[in-house]
């Protein structure tokens, strides 16, 4: 428990931060999930017309400093990448 009134409210921010932090981290990991599991179902389209919002939300996640900016960057590189081979893959 906090000693001094400082430490007290830096609990309380803390804290408040903490859950707004795990609901940005949710919502992208569930976009993320929910992309993977089209690309894996073979639904090539519906996937590439999500795609723009997953890139959307993890950019987001970055802009609220949830993630770090490279981090985001690797995310939104990996799955465009995965969608890119599933394409390539469909075709040939």
């Amino acid at each position: 428990m906090a000693n001094t009134k400082q430490a007290a409210k830096r609990a309380r921010r803390d804290a408040k931060r903490r859950e707004r932090n795990r609901y940005h981290l949710s919502r992208m990991r569930t976009y993320i999930k929910k992309f993977r599991r089209m690309v894996q179902e073979g639904k090539l389209e519906e996937a590439k017309e999500f795609l723009p919002q997953v890139v959307s939300i993890i950019q987001h996640t970055a802009s609220k400093g949830v993630i770090h900016k490279n981090e985001a960057s690797r995310r939104v590189s990996r799955v465009q990448e995965l969608l890119n081979k599933a394409l390539a893959k469909s075709e040939g």
